[in-house]
């Protein structure tokens, strides 16, 4: 489930280097084509079935806090069960990104028992067409965090798939960053709403309101539920993109004025 990603043209600097590969997607940003054919054909060719990208940071709108931009063809029923169960706190791919920005190639044996909210979420993932596959963080001129992930409904990735991943791992980091650069020019340059602007938020992020509302910090609510500062804001980009929101004050404002928490919580 892509949401909408068809612009007006967008230019994108043909004098680096674009692995032919990529060339179609490209062409399609130029001439202002829905990308869904293009992004879909480069993830098959990778040999994936489906991809992610992530963005949370700062858009160019004043006083504002950090948004969430998320775009994927996972399905959508997927994209609805790992926002509202809060799987952001335990996906592998994402804890990676906190700690490297290299890639992180993983499956069903590398992550599984380490502890049982990981296996749940890797159970309910392979449910859905994502079992295995490739990971890694994206550098941004901006000040934010990024996340592009590959993924495979194969449970395991066997030495001669892993060595075929490596060989392309090259092109498959500059898929990731040509695609941030569709983003930052067709969305952020041009101020558009995120693609969940209007979507229910999660319990998890209710509770984040509330305690925030309370006057508790990032790291204050992190500690309180277990989880990390990092999260935490990632949690709060995902609520400002939803309520359309500039900064948290205004977020629980919004959230007080639609009933979602009360005024003495």
């Amino acid at each position: 489930m892509l949401q909408p990603f068809q612009l007006a043209p967008v230019t994108i600097d043909r004098s680096r280097y674009l692995p032919a590969m990529l060339a179609p997607l490209v062409e399609a940003a130029e001439r202002g084509q829905h990308l869904l054919p293009a992004l879909t054909a480069i993830v098959h060719g990778f040999g994936f079935d489906t991809f992610m990208y992530a963005f949370s940071g700062h858009t160019p709108k004043p006083a504002n806090d950090s948004r969430m931009y998320v775009f994927t063809t996972c399905d959508r029923e997927w994209v609805v069960r790992y926002d509202q169960r809060a799987y952001v706190e335990y996906d592998p791919r994402v804890l990676c990104s906190f700690e490297s920005c290299l890639p992180f190639i993983w499956d069903q044996e590398s992550e599984r028992g380490k502890d049982r909210r990981t296996d749940d979420f890797l159970d309910d993932a392979m449910a859905h067409g994502v079992a295995s596959g490739v990971s890694f963080a994206l550098h941004v001129v901006l000040p934010a965090r990024t996340i592009f992930a590959l993924n495979s409904s194969a449970p395991m990735i066997d030495a001669a798939r892993r060595q075929e991943i490596a060989r392309n791992l090259g092109d498959i980091v500059l898929f990731g960053q040509y695609f941030q650069e569709l983003f930052v020019k067709a969305f952020l340059e041009r101020g558009l709403a995120p693609p969940s602007q209007g979507a229910p938020l999660s319990p998890r992020e209710i509770e984040c309101l509330k305690l925030s509302s309370r006057g508790l910090t990032s790291p204050d609510i992190g500690v309180k539920l277990g989880i990390s500062e990092r999260t935490v804001n990632f949690h709060f980009g995902n609520i400002l993109s939803k309520l359309d929101a500039l900064n948290r004050n205004e977020a629980i404002a919004i959230a007080v004025r639609r009933g979602l928490i009360g005024t003495g919580t």
